[in-house]
């Protein structure tokens, strides 16, 4: 059952930066103590403690993961080490620590990527919009409705908090009871912050001065890459160190004892969009490293579990402590702070961390009690039929093999660009280039439902025309088939090692549709791409292609060279997914024959691999 809020007592400060007000929540004790603060006699006022501990939880990366369900196979999830997910299950865990601890010693807060990921979010951003329709109020997002009745203090900005464009983000934004930060989240015409870049947290103590925590939320500058169709020209964003720099100093001269961060950026210091800009994506273990004054990050984005990381500051020598839950509701991270009360100022004396599954826990009674209806609604909604399929087909086989369920994709693509360019542009050669984004979709024989197709394009990517040359073709293939580790000639390949997904994840892998070309596995990188050709003839360095491309790489996602600046032919608005719904409900069959192509394959010196 949640708290009740007559036990809770807000305290009120005016933003240094905002003006606005930030709610600072604390409890205040009950019993024997408040009837020693109301004086009985000549009783010595009770003193105040020495230490005092309390405790902060994290989430990152929830994805509007609510329960443990999978609409895309429309089923609970298997997973072979017993693993759940779902922001329910991390409700319970939350509830037992604030049990264990003390209500007003928990802190609760997320490190972004909220509204994106499942097929419950894109229902509630684009077929009944929290943003409402034909002037009509929109519903409120499940997420807002889970986050809200689970009492978060803070949540940072993900990237695909973007991805429905700003006006999504807001409406979410005014339906949270508790502030989305994102300090360098900037106004583009005023380098403003556009959000709140922190808020500060009363944890009361009996009799003795509160514990001020200062919590400051920074988001990944990519989006100004990977969403810059939504956000060019009305926001910027700049990289996490300059602004922690900013901001840091400014949480300490408001009198915070600790100073926590939540991050949406990975702490490895890796960028994925190579010098498209001048800030790192994954810059958690910069932000600690170089701004001193940071206590403990709670780090997102990079979809991985890291329960305790330690980062050493430059300038103070002091440690930085570092958490990661995994994604989707997997893991919670818990920091466990311990504090002395020294010349009236509390002081951290020890600082732990640790991540917890939440398959140890059921799903909270409450959030399936609030949430049922919505999830019911979108089960209803993703197994409705639009159509028929000849014949099966899978991505089982597609990070190695050119097959028939990426060809779907690559035709939807050519088939919208090339129903939308100009004349001049018809006359050039189209075609196309797409990622397997999971391994596991399969498009049935038989019935197609919405969900089958949204399993097969699980991102909110909307589509671009660019033009590049032949030689630019060719190194943007190139760059792709970095993607493979190198297998000499002669060497058995196994599937099972091939690829250097690790690093080079399978949704940064484009393979193309619409020109002929092998890759050798056998040869080093940067000289892969063999036989490269257009209906039998081998493309010239001068030749010019119109390519069918999603935003995300068209923008520069993944680093692709010569792609970023190329010359746009061609932009919709209409996510590729979508135009594969209609696609399919537009024909009524969706018949493999007429666009499955095997145009491109593995070879070693020549001999093809498969």
């Amino acid at each position: 059952m949640p708290v009740n809020p007559m036990n809770r007592r807000e305290f009120v400060q005016k933003s240094a930066v905002t003006g606005a007000a930030v709610a600072v929540a604390g409890t205040v004790g009950t019993g024997t103590a408040q009837a020693a603060e109301a004086g009985h006699g000549h009783a010595k006022p009770p003193k105040a403690p020495k230490t005092w501990s309390f405790s902060i939880l994290g989430t990152t990366d929830l994805h509007s993961h609510v329960f443990n369900w999978d609409y895309y196979t429309n089923a609970a999830p298997v997973d072979s080490k017993g693993n759940t997910y779902g922001i329910a299950r991390i409700a319970t865990l939350v509830k037992n620590i604030r049990k264990e601890k003390g209500a007003d010693r928990v802190l609760l807060v997320d490190a972004g990527d909220i509204i994106q990921g499942t097929s419950l979010a894109s229902y509630f951003a684009s077929v009944d919009p929290i943003t409402g329709k034909n002037g009509k109020r929109g519903p409120k997002h499940p997420m807002a409705i889970a986050m809200n009745e689970m009492r978060y203090d803070a949540a940072a900005l993900g990237n695909h908090e973007f991805n429905y464009g700003i006006e999504v983000v807001r409406t979410f934004e005014k339906q949270c009871d508790f502030p989305l930060l994102g300090a360098n989240a900037l106004d583009a015409k005023t380098l403003k912050p556009a959000f709140r870049p922190y808020t500060v947290k009363h944890i009361k103590v009996p009799h003795g001065p509160d514990i001020k925590v200062g919590i400051l939320g920074l988001t990944n500058p990519g989006i100004a890459l990977w969403d810059k169709d939504n956000v060019s020209g009305k926001m910027a964003f700049t990289g996490l160190v300059e602004q922690a720099k900013k901001y840091v100093p400014r949480l300490r001269a408001l009198g915070c004892d600790v100073v926590f961060l939540t991050d949406h950026s990975g702490l490895d210091g890796s960028t994925s969009w190579g010098d498209e800009l001048p800030y790192v994506e994954n810059a958690s273990n910069l932000v600690a490293e170089q701004v001193p004054g940071i206590d403990a990050i709670l780090v997102g984005h990079t979809h991985v579990d890291v329960p305790t990381y330690t980062v050493k500051n430059a300038e103070t020598g002091d440690d930085v402590l570092l958490s990661e839950p995994y994604c989707y509701g997997y893991r919670l991270s818990r920091f466990d702070f311990e504090l002395e009360l020294v010349d009236h100022s509390w002081k951290i004396t020890k600082k732990t961390a640790t991540t917890l599954n939440s398959n140890t826990v059921a799903e909270d009674p409450r959030i399936t009690e609030l949430l049922t209806a919505d999830h019911q609604l979108v089960v209803k909604y993703v197994n409705t039929a639009i159509g028929t399929c000849t014949a099966a087909m899978s991505t089982a086989e597609a990070c190695w093999k050119d097959v028939p369920a990426i060809d779907f994709i690559q035709q939807v693509q050519m088939d919208a660009v090339k129903a939308g360019l100009s004349a001049a542009d018809a006359a050039l050669p189209l075609i196309s280039v797409a990622a397997c984004f999971s391994r596991t979709a399969t498009i049935p024989a038989g019935d197609v439902t919405i969900r089958d197709v949204a399993g097969l394009y699980v991102y909110e990517n909307t589509l671009y025309g660019k033009k590049l040359t032949g030689a630019q073709l060719k190194d943007y293939l190139e760059y792709a088939a970095k993607y493979y580790h190198q297998v000499p000639s002669g060497t058995a390949v196994d599937t099972a090692t091939l690829t250097n997904a690790n690093s080079f994840w399978d949704y940064m892998y484009d393979m193309a549709a619409g020109v002929d070309y092998e890759i050798d596995i056998a040869a080093a990188e940067g000289s892969r791409i063999k036989n490269l050709s257009y209906n039998g003839t081998a493309v010239a360095d001068d030749q010019v292609f119109v390519v069918a491309v999603n935003n995300y790489r068209a923008n520069g996602g993944s680093g692709y060279p010569h792609i970023a600046a190329a010359e746009t032919a061609y932009s919709s608005t209409n996510q590729v997914r979508d135009l594969m719904i209609a696609y399919a409900t537009a024909k009524g069959t969706i018949d493999p024959s007429a666009f499955a192509a095997t145009n491109w394959k593995l070879t070693q010196g020549g001999t093809p691999v498969f």
